[in-house]
């Protein structure tokens, strides 16, 4: 069942848990409910029912817009399950992803091929009809300001909805802990291109946003400030990884890097305090995040 978080009279976090260990407190869904009210990434297909079930919990019975920052299964797989039951509302992403939202075969391929069973986990996407779907550069809102924000992904977009920012994954991933304290990583799967990646960081920055909202998870304040953090942790990885993969076997780069990164990154030292499962978790995504700067560095020395 999902966890309804009240954050704000205008804000609600929708945690989506799935049956797969680890994957609890992972996926935040966004409502914002001010001048405006939509959704800011919709989860996976298998959790379609339980997010149905928050909304119709919240009293929601017209949405606005679908904002998808990107189109990742845990953040857009169920896009057709929340387009059928708010009919009237346009879903909004990034050009590129468009002709994936209306025939999605390709993407799904792509996904069980990447992640494999967990792919599984997350459930196939429906495929939207064209005429509910808007590109981004065509949204006209006084009150949201789409941020294109390539890195975790090329059609990655974040959204700006009052004082808050939406970020998706351009942030990270964030777990909160107990006493005010956090666990942080970057999520850069490969093809990862770590100057592009800073750009969007800056971007934003220099929107000095109040409050940071998290696809992976949770709402942190002073958002300008994580991002700034954020910033040096990805600068931190390609010098520590580019050092770690002069040093051994193409076959132990990752886990070597992992070991490294879990030692000597200051925004990863809570590690340990997460549970087993979700450090199983962390570990997997962290070697997908590892592949792609030795892709990255890599290609910069060819």
């Amino acid at each position: 069942m999902p966890k309804t978080q009240k954050i704000a009279d205008d804000l609600f976090l929708i945690s989506l848990d799935l049956p797969d260990t680890g994957f609890t407190d992972f996926i935040s869904v966004w409502l914002y409910r001010g001048e405006i009210t939509c959704l800011i990434d919709v989860g996976p297909s298998s959790a379609a029912p339980d997010l149905l079930g928050a909304l119709r919990e919240l009293n929601i019975n017209r949405l606005n817009y679908i904002l998808l920052t990107h189109l990742h299964l845990d953040h857009a797989g169920a896009v057709g399950e929340i387009a059928d039951a708010f009919s009237q509302t346009p879903i909004v992403c990034h050009p590129a992803g468009l002709p994936h939202l209306s025939e999605p075969s390709r993407l799904w391929e792509g996904t069980k091929k990447v992640l494999g069973s967990m792919a599984l986990a997350y459930g196939p996407i429906k495929p939207v009809a064209e005429n509910r779907l808007l590109d981004v550069n065509r949204l006209q809102n006084e009150f949201i300001t789409p941020i294109f924000t390539p890195g975790h992904a090329a059609h990655h977009v974040s959204f700006q909805a009052g004082k808050y920012l939406f970020v998706g994954e351009t942030g990270g991933v964030h777990i909160p802990l107990p006493e005010n304290r956090f666990y942080l990583r970057p999520a850069t799967p490969p093809k990862f291109f770590l100057d592009i990646c800073l750009q969007s960081v800056d971007a934003l920055i220099a929107r000095q946003p109040n409050s940071i909202c998290y696809g992976h998870f949770g709402i942190q304040q002073d958002g300008a400030k994580m991002l700034e953090l954020h910033r040096k942790q990805l600068l931190h990885w390609e010098g520590l990884i580019e050092d770690e993969i002069q040093n051994c076997s193409a076959e132990d780069r990752p886990d070597a890097c992992l070991r490294r990164l879990l030692r000597e990154d200051p925004l990863m030292a809570h590690f340990d305090q997460l549970p087993p499962d979700i450090q199983e978790r962390e570990k997997f995504f962290m070697r997908n995040s590892i592949s792609g700067y030795i892709g990255y560095i890599e290609s910069k020395h060819q």
